[in-house]
């Protein structure tokens, strides 16, 4: 049996299984039922199940013929805490947990593009299927290279792949080099002296102080970064007073800067504190930032990228239902922990076109859901990957 034939057999069950784990979703570090899910679902097909990385994750082996060669195929786990807006039969049964960004979906597409690679075998060498806990804001990449993942799974190259509303279905899109953006979070604590909101010259003003810093941080990026480099400095919360007749005597603003280099991290990051040790003396407040490096951007390596879009083109080649490979979108200020393990073992990150992402159907939109439709392709681009660079 082909291909072709072999996906299309196998889609109805891996689509169900995908609407399963919608339901039943589980977040950061807790996904004990996602993974005894994925272990018996490698276990059903022949592959070798190791346990217990980062807590929940899950390494899948499977090796073929007598080469040395391997390649890692990670898919992330996780769900969002967010309420569910959908009415449609697999919503999620937990009030405040969704899959909103489709890592229902990749869980299910790897899942089943083991299953038909322990089934087809066209490969020389080991597949190493990691499914990752924790991709979400708590870097379970990192925790799973920390707990040894690359010294118990040795591989030359590794592959994620990320379903992306607003390509068209099918379509696959790889960048070579930056594809996704550093993250990094900060909190800034503004201290002043309260007072009476009508003798403001009797207080030191901690809302006026936050107002001014705002606007000032904007700076960096609009003045003080080249044009041509990335950057974005926003800031999300700010926390000041409870009644309309007192000035606070503190403020609380925190956010998150993005950027795709570390010397551009660098210098963000003391271009803050010169800007709140300025805002400190300005308005006499007392300014403390607090400035936390969170994932590293996620770059794509030159060689993998290449091999990723080789099969790229094949897979959507084969498909035959309109997708095209693309190769000149612009990459996305989010954020992924993928760059944990592309930052140690060469490797390429892909975005998997999910559709126009209408109707609110965005990632981490109360409303989003992974398009079934796009299984198929996905499980072939895993498939002929690990042919790709595993050949007979």
């Amino acid at each position: 049996m082909d291909l072709a034939a072999l996906i299309a057999e196998l889609q109805p069950r891996i689509a169900a299984l995908r609407r399963d784990i919608h339901a039943h979703p589980e977040l950061a570090f807790r996904e004990e039922r996602t993974a005894a899910i994925v272990a018996a679902q490698l276990e059903a097909a022949g592959v070798e199940v190791q346990r217990g990385l980062a807590g929940t994750g899950i390494v899948g082996v499977l090796k073929s013929g007598d080469s040395p060669r391997a390649i890692g195929l990670r898919a992330d786990m996780d769900a969002l805490p967010l309420d569910e807006a959908n009415a449609f039969a697999h919503r999620s049964v937990h009030a405040g947990c969704m899959h909103a960004c489709g890592h229902d979906g990749h869980t299910a597409m790897l899942l089943g593009a083991a299953a038909l690679l322990a089934r087809t075998r066209r490969f020389d060498g080991t597949v190493y299927f990691i499914f990752q806990p924790a991709e979400e804001h708590e870097g379970g990449g990192r925790v799973m290279v920390e707990d040894g993942l690359f010294d118990r799974f040795p591989m030359q190259m590794v592959c994620g792949l990320h379903n992306w509303p607003g390509i068209a279905a099918g379509s696959i899109a790889v960048i070579e080099g930056p594809v996704m953006a550093a993250a990094d979070r900060f909190e800034i604590v503004i201290d002043g002296r309260g007072g009476h909101a009508a003798m403001p010259h009797q207080a030191v003003d901690t809302v006026m102080a936050g107002a001014a810093l705002v606007q000032a941080l904007q700076t960096l990026v609009s003045r003080e970064t080249d044009p041509l480099d990335a950057a974005v400095v926003s800031v999300t919360r700010f926390h000041a007073g409870h009644a309309d007749n007192i000035l606070p005597a503190q403020a609380v603003l925190g956010g998150t800067v993005r950027s795709f280099r570390p010397d551009l991290q660098d210098a963000l990051e003391a271009g803050m504190r010169r800007v709140c040790d300025g805002i400190a003396t300005t308005y006499r407040v007392a300014v403390a930032l607090q400035f936390e490096r969170g994932y590293p951007p996620t770059i794509n390596a030159a060689e993998p990228s290449r091999v990723c879009r080789e099969v790229a083109r094949q897979v959507v080649a084969e498909a035959g239902a309109g997708g095209a490979l693309l190769t000149d979108l612009k990459p996305s200020m989010g954020a992924e922990d993928f760059a944990y393990l592309s930052r140690i073992v060469p490797g390429c990150y892909a975005w998997l076109g999910n559709g126009p992402g209408a109707g609110g159907c965005t990632l981490h939109s109360p409303r989003y859901d992974f398009n079934d439709e796009i299984i198929a392709a996905g499980m072939r681009y895993w498939v002929r990957l690990a042919e790709r660079t595993l050949p007979q």
